[in-house]
């Protein structure tokens, strides 16, 4: 009986046999079912080695290109809006003063400053006008830490407005940075300060009326210390003061006062007051200097030597001299009040009037009550300036 086997009958198995049986009996294989074991020293082949890979041709293939950048997409009727200048500050100059306004939007954003963040040299604000949203600022000249400079023709006095914003918020952040806007003030140099002959705008205060000529006065710097223009700290820097009489009556000049600034004004900080008292020069004393007046030649001419210093913690090294001046008739007796006295082991009068200086040590008045009728006086204020003072290096 013939059976299935595997859905194959026995013929169809006897068949598949013969056809599996053929090439081994006959000796050969088909290629693909051959195989080689290679022994040692055997020689493969040229077709079966491996060989690296060339590229005959360069290569085609490249990094695909960055997308474009697309345009920006703005608004309709959008306008770029350029940076301009903020028309914000102002300034007006007085005689004596300066008036300074400038506008809350500071910086031209449409944001307004806190006005706490806002000085004039380190000055608050003086005032406010809320409707026009400005800020007011008023200073003499000589204030709120102006600078002076001279030119040929003019006194420029500088001011700086100040701007620094206060932080934001607990994490101390600001979003703006700090702004200094500087301001100037000039005025025509009408007359000489350091040297030359001075026409004094004052009208002479006197219990009788000697003359009705006119004085000039004059505070000169006689010396200048070294070539480059300028003192060492310890020279010695000789003034002289000098009254012009004219058709006058003879006239005795002396000095009440001198003070010592870093601006030509006598009220700015520091000062140093190294004469004063109706006439004593109070340096030497104080310092133990060789500052002193000297011999008097002439009535209407005195000279007197300042030994050259500098204000500590002042980089710039330079001073100016303010002295009162004042002049009498050369008639008038050398008193507590017209004298021009010098400490060197003790108060000695430069005409030897010693008497008068017995009070430089106390007070030794204004000289209302000193002076008889008949006894007239003159006064000026003058200003010798800039003196430059450098170290003396030690060598």
């Amino acid at each position: 009986h013939l059976k299935k086997v595997g859905g194959l009958d026995i013929v169809e198995l006897s068949w598949l046999a013969h056809l599996c049986n053929a090439p081994w009996r006959s000796g050969t294989l088909p290629l693909e079912w051959q195989t080689r074991v290679v022994l040692m020293g055997d020689t493969l082949p040229s077709d079966l080695l491996q060989k690296k890979q060339t590229f005959d041709q360069p290569l085609s293939w490249r990094f695909p290109d960055p997308p474009a950048e697309e345009e920006p997409r703005l608004p309709p009727n959008f306008e770029l809006r350029t940076s301009m200048a903020a028309d914000s500050v102002g300034a007006i100059c007085g005689e004596s003063s300066v008036r300074v306004e400038a506008k809350k939007d500071l910086l031209g954003v449409g944001k307004p400053v806190p006005a706490a963040d806002v000085t004039l040299g380190g000055c608050p604000a003086t005032g406010e006008d809320p409707a026009a949203q400005v800020l007011v600022f008023e200073s003499e000249l000589h204030g709120c830490g102006s600078q002076l400079l001279m030119t040929e023709d003019s006194f420029v006095y500088d001011f700086t407005l100040l701007y620094t914003p206060s932080p934001l918020g607990d994490g101390r952040i600001v979003r703006s940075r700090d702004v200094a806007v500087g301001i100037q003030c000039h005025y025509p140099r009408t007359r000489d300060v350091s040297s030359s002959l001075l026409k004094p705008t004052w009208a002479p205060f006197s219990l009788s009326k000697v003359s009705e000529e006119s004085l000039y006065f004059s505070l000169r710097l006689m010396k200048v210390g070294s070539c480059s223009g300028s003192f060492l700290m310890g020279d010695m820097m000789k003034f002289e003061v000098l009254v012009k009489q004219f058709y006058h009556v003879p006239l005795r000049v002396t000095v009440d006062s001198c003070v010592a600034t870093v601006a030509p004004s006598i009220d700015t900080v520091p000062r140093y007051a190294f004469l004063g008292n109706s006439g004593c020069l109070f340096d030497s004393q104080l310092t133990g200097s060789s500052s002193q007046f000297l011999p008097r030649s002439q009535d209407d001419r005195l000279l007197f030597e300042l030994e050259a210093f500098r204000f500590q913690q002042n980089d710039v090294g330079v001073i100016y001299v303010t002295c009162s001046l004042k002049a009498t008739t050369a008639a008038a007796a050398i008193d507590a009040t017209n004298k021009a006295c010098s400490f060197s082991n003790g108060w000695r009068e430069v005409s030897g009037s010693h008497h008068a200086c017995t009070c430089c040590d106390t007070n030794c008045g204004t000289g209302s009550q000193s002076h008889p009728t008949g006894t007239a006086q003159w006064k000026q204020e003058t200003t010798v300036g800039p003196i430059r003072v450098e170290e003396r290096h030690l060598h």
